[in-house]
């Protein structure tokens, strides 16, 4: 179920038997030069769609972008700054709320969203206190994160079937994703030199780009086919339902 392509009578019925709803979140990033800018969206948007579709849960419409400063030398990545997208989510949570939503699980894409997601929680939760002590009627909200790419079957088919050569960033798992989702649009993945890209910390966007000249971390591409990317599709569906199912059934 996915709320843009619901009328406001049918959210309505759907919130007589449910208070949580699914929002993908990713960004709008380079992913070397064989990964698509939208990677990051389009495989957490694709999973929590499929998840919803699944279990007949309400899914929000994602947010495309992220925290992504550290990409910004490489053209046509997006990024907000921490505190945009901690209002982002602030705003996107309390217009949901304010309807009757109270559980949200967002299926996340972008590592770099991580820290500024649990501040944007830790935001909304100290307004609902506040809000509390001014005599205001508090909402119970509660949020999690289900990182499809690090759930715990996923990393271990990875490990299998990649090994080392997975990477951190333009991973084999996730490229192997988007070939499964996008077959007529993700570029070959062979012919990279080196064939297994570096992996050195990093500081600002400029130092990225030093250390990191084609934008890929420890990762091998020409790894990544579309059988693979099926198969993790269907198990991080399954893990993000599995954490859904957990965050519902918390007292």
């Amino acid at each position: 179920m996915r709320l843009q392509l619901s009328t406001w009578p049918q959210v309505e019925d759907y919130l007589e038997s449910s208070r949580g709803i699914i929002v993908p979140i990713g960004s709008t990033e380079q992913h070397g030069p064989t990964g698509l800018l939208g990677t990051d969206a389009l495989c957490a948007e694709a999973v929590a769609v499929e998840a919803g579709k699944r279990a007949g849960i309400m899914v929000a419409p994602g947010i495309p972008v992220g925290m992504a400063v550290h990409h910004m030398t490489f053209a046509g990545s997006m990024t907000f700054r921490p505190s945009t997208l901690i209002a982002v989510v602030r705003d996107w949570v309390t217009g949901l709320a304010a309807h009757g939503f109270e559980r949200f699980l967002f299926v996340n894409g972008h590592g770099g969203n991580i820290p500024t997601l649990q501040s944007a929680w830790y935001e909304i939760h100290c307004e609902t206190r506040e809000a509390t002590d001014r005599g205001g009627k508090g909402r119970d909200l509660r949020f999690a994160v289900q990182n499809w790419w690090a759930g715990t079957q996923v990393k271990a088919y990875c490990d299998e079937v990649f090994g080392p050569a997975d990477g951190s960033h333009a991973t084999c798992g996730e490229l192997s994703l988007m070939h499964f989702l996008y077959p007529d649009e993700a570029p070959t993945t062979a012919g990279l030199e080196p064939r297994v890209a570096p992996t050195s910390a990093y500081h600002d966007a400029e130092h990225f780009r030093r250390v990191h000249p084609d934008g890929r971390m420890g990762s091998d591409p020409s790894l990544a086919n579309a059988d693979h990317g099926g198969r993790l599709f269907d198990i991080a569906v399954t893990e993000a339902l599995g954490r859904y199912e957990t965050l519902m059934a918390e007292e």
